[in-house]
């Protein structure tokens, strides 16, 4: 019993691994925010190491000047796990998925 549970803990983490590097899904993207720009609707990590974001559908990115968006934990800012839809070329500094 302990063997299958096992097994499809693993191969539930498998699939869910590769379903972040298909291409033409989404690629997801950890960090903190404080909140200040309002609800995050889409985002990603640029080359740069600044976070785009964008608040809405249609909406462009916008490079976070103010460093609202961190990759470290601090005082007042909550995580977030966010799935960057594509296409995933064409943005200021995205060369690659990190």
């Amino acid at each position: 019993m302990q063997n299958t549970l096992k097994a499809t803990l693993a191969a539930s983490a498998l699939l869910a691994l590769a379903g972040c590097a298909s291409p033409g899904g989404p690629v997801y993207y950890d960090g903190y925010y404080d909140g200040y720009y309002g609800p995050l609707y889409d985002g990603y990590w640029g080359d740069d190491n600044f976070f785009y974001y964008s608040g809405g559908a249609g909406r462009p990115f916008v490079r976070d000047e103010g460093h609202h968006f961190q990759r470290n934990a601090a005082a007042g800012f909550n995580s977030f796990h966010q799935a960057h839809m594509g296409p995933h070329t064409g943005h200021p500094h995205e060369s690659g998925h990190r």
